[in-house]
């Protein structure tokens, strides 16, 4: 049997906590990689945009979601991705 074993990494992240204004509200301050992230073109891989109470965050492969609660990653590429609570 092949064993395997994943190293641990230290990544960045965020909490997404939700509003009705803009720019949307993060617990915490803002990092500049997440400032950043909200200038690129929606739909663009590292790209946060936020639309109907959500954050909708591009990666290399798909698009994915961030709901009040959920923390926005940064990993050790510079890609982006969310997690929940």
């Amino acid at each position: 049997m092949a064993r395997y074993q994943k190293r641990p990494v230290t990544i960045e992240a965020v909490q997404f906590v939700g509003t009705d204004g803009y720019p949307p509200e993060i617990a915490g301050p803002e990092p500049a990689w997440y400032a950043a992230a909200r200038t690129i073109d929606p739909g663009e891989a590292g790209s946060i945009t936020y639309r109907y109470g959500r954050l909708h965050i591009g990666t290399r492969e798909w698009k994915t979601m961030a709901c009040p609660g959920d923390w926005v990653i940064l990993g050790v590429d510079g890609e982006l991705s969310s997690c929940s609570d």
